[in-house]
């Protein structure tokens, strides 16, 4: 009889536990399940904590307009139209959730000595010299404080697209008015990162596709993660990702620059990386976090600063995001452009993440 009880209050410990664990994750899928239709139909979650994939949801909720516009963007593309639900292997553009990506890269030069984050563009690039630019540092292009005027994010990629190399692409900023001294005005934009992509060329004598595959992508892992194949690489939002492959660098950011015993960043990089460039006295000319209702939010090289978490969101809705006082990171991956009601969204995701990690303490 006694034995009997025993197993009794054995099972229900195990369901009880069982039953708390799936609350706690209960409100993601929630979540997941009202949001997904206002976020292009499509989108999948994966949290990492503990040295292990905690949670995942990919949830499938497109409207028949919405697969109308797929196919026909995927027919334009001379593509066929995939409308299934994402996996973790899922490739999709990831627009600035790329900027976190390159400005790790030029930080692995920076460990090796070959690159200073104080050195100025002009003694790479003598073209901006010409133009009253060569006085930008390189921490400044990795942190949007060049003082660069760029045009509007939808006339700037048509122009991208019409050139045919890293050269011309660096003339094309180097025409470009400036707004303010460098250092003193913030402007989200692509123009510091391509700086900085062409410098690391220069220094190296290689693509920056190249250089990004090798040192970053190979050892995080990263098998379907590249800047695409184009006449020139586009460091601020050239991008495209799986969620797994993402996760892999958030991992290593996670875990201050060491991905599975491998050393990707030093541990100095990863915190300067963190750090909030946005001075006092700073003038905003430009800031997508102001037009999603993320206000308060610092910048460091190539990563917004969200209280106590780290994140890169692109265009398109994705979202990944270190939260290194909790000791997880997590990545939702969506495309959509309409961005009303974003920031909210966001917001609320990480919250409730944030409690569902609590939970589990």
């Amino acid at each position: 009889m006694q034995m009997r009880l025993i197993g009794i209050v054995i099972l229900a410990v195990v369901i009880v536990g069982t039953a708390s664990a799936q609350d706690r994750w209960g409100k993601l899928d929630t979540w997941m399940a009202d949001n997904t239709k206002d976020m292009g139909g499509r989108a999948i979650l994966v949290v990492y904590k503990d040295g292990k994939v905690a949670y995942m949801k990919s949830v499938g909720d497109m409207s028949r307009r919405q697969k109308m516009v797929n196919t026909f963007i995927s027919r334009r593309q001379g593509k066929d139209a995939d409308l299934s639900d994402y996996t973790i292997g899922t490739r999709q553009p990831i627009a600035s959730c790329s900027k976190w990506l390159s400005a790790a890269l030029v930080m692995t030069f920076v460990d090796e000595g070959k690159l200073s984050l104080s050195d100025t563009v002009g003694k790479y690039l003598p073209v901006l010299s010409e133009h009253g630019k060569g006085g930008i540092t390189v921490q400044e292009c990795l942190s949007h404080l060049t003082g660069i005027k760029e045009p509007p994010l939808k006339e700037s990629l048509k122009k991208m697209r019409s050139i045919s190399s890293m050269d011309e692409a660096i003339a094309a900023i180097a025409a470009m008015p400036m707004e303010g001294e460098p250092g003193r005005v913030f402007h989200y934009s692509n123009a510091g990162l391509q700086i900085a992509g062409a410098i690391l060329e220069k220094i190296s004598g290689r693509s920056f596709e190249a250089m990004f595959a090798e040192r970053i992508a190979q050892p995080l892992e990263m098998k379907d993660t590249d800047f695409g194949k184009g006449p020139v690489a586009m460091p601020a939002g050239g991008a495209g990702s799986t969620p797994e492959d993402y996760m892999h660098f958030l991992v290593m950011i996670l875990d201050n620059g060491v991905y599975k015993g491998h050393r990707v960043l030093s541990e100095k990089s990863v915190a300067a990386m963190q750090v909030n460039r946005i001075a006092p006295d700073v003038t905003i000319a430009y800031s997508p976090a102001q037009s999603l209702g993320l206000n308060g939010l610092g910048y460091g090289y190539g990563e917004w600063i969200m209280g106590t978490a780290v994140t890169s969101p692109g265009l398109f809705g994705s979202f990944p995001w270190v939260e290194k006082e909790k000791g997880y990171c997590a990545f939702l991956m969506t495309v959509y452009i309409k961005n009303d009601g974003r920031g909210e969204r966001y917001t609320a995701l990480k919250q409730l993440v944030d409690d569902a990690v609590d939970q589990g303490r």
